[in-house]
């Protein structure tokens, strides 16, 4: 198996340009209008577009994805949406394809192309904020952790910066500060947004997470999810969950809201897998959370998938 692994990739390399001959000469229509035309708005057609664009010899199309991968850090919406247009171009000038024979193979190559580099421009913001470290001598930073705790526990002003009631939200000590070294900002960021944007569910997940039993910390589990959310996106895997996201919102690209949404839906059904798994207690933690990890793996080798942040509960 090993070698067949191995052997498949040259293979297909190696007879790919055939089989692009072949149904261009069958269909005339180039891959990448197939795929436009052929395939499934979202994950289905953006996937094979980056894929077809990936793999090209057209020193044209070469160069433009080069430049793309340049730009698409640090353009702002409308810089990446000029480039996104360019690229049609050259890709239309490349494969000779006519905009009045072929009016909408722009919008679509748009709306790919748009979509893979604004989930680029998305893993360089997030590895920002996982970049930024908390200080306690900066007061937006101090702010962020202060609201945290007024949103999650309103009738309890806490008694000082430093305090043993941080515990209460499931920070491992009397700092909070010491806990967010893994996940710098973005764990505090994504904690802040759930307890915003979703207060009923943040304020639900925590009176769980203060069980007698099947309790667990809570600020320490949304950390260890944010490490997930962040390898899911660094790794590539939620390109499925993001690239249907933006095609069901007719969005451009896909925005940090949109990551520490997918944050949120993830502290919510782990909460829900926690509580269904029945805990002995604290000790099972590790083995539930890998099972819960490879639920949703799964769930992202659907080319359809898309995690749903409708959290909604009856009663906190």
């Amino acid at each position: 198996m090993f070698i067949l692994d191995r052997l498949l990739p040259f293979i297909f390399s190696y007879i790919r340009p055939f089989i692009k001959w072949f149904l261009h000469a069958f269909t005339r229509l180039s891959e990448l209008q197939r795929i436009c035309y052929g395939a499934r708005a979202g994950a289905s057609r953006t996937r094979q577009v980056e894929r077809s664009l990936t793999l090209s010899k057209s020193y044209e199309i070469k160069r433009v994805v080069h430049d793309l991968d340049e730009v698409a850090p640090y353009a702002d919406n409308r810089h990446l949406l000029e480039f996104s247009s360019r690229a049609a171009r050259v890709v239309m000038q490349a494969k000779r394809i006519k905009n009045n024979v072929h009016p909408d193979f722009s919008r679509l190559f748009i709306n790919c192309v748009s979509t893979i580099w604004g989930y680029r421009r998305l893993m360089y913001q997030v590895e920002q904020l996982r970049a930024e470290k908390y200080d306690s001598d900066n007061p937006e930073h101090e702010y962020k952790l202060l609201e945290l705790w007024q949103l999650l526990m309103p009738e309890a002003p806490l008694t000082g910066r430093v305090s043993k009631q941080w515990q209460d939200i499931g920070f491992q000590g009397d700092d909070p500060k010491t806990d967010f070294r893994g996940m710098g900002m973005l764990g505090l960021e994504n904690l802040l947004y759930f307890a915003s944007a979703y207060n009923d569910a943040a304020k639900h997940v925590l009176l769980h997470s203060m069980h007698p039993t099947r309790g667990y910390t809570y600020a320490i589990v949304g950390i260890n999810l944010t490490s997930m959310a962040y390898n899911l996106v660094k790794t590539g895997q939620a390109k499925t969950h993001f690239y249907n996201v933006v095609a069901l919102h007719k969005q451009d690209f896909n925005t940090i809201e949109d990551f520490h949404k997918l944050y949120c839906y993830l502290f919510f059904e782990f909460d829900r897998f926690w509580m269904e798994s029945d805990p002995r207690n604290i000790m099972d933690f590790r083995e539930i959370y890998q099972a819960f990890e490879i639920s949703k793996l799964e769930a992202l080798h659907n080319e359809n998938t898309i995690f749903k942040t409708n959290l909604v509960v009856e009663s906190v």
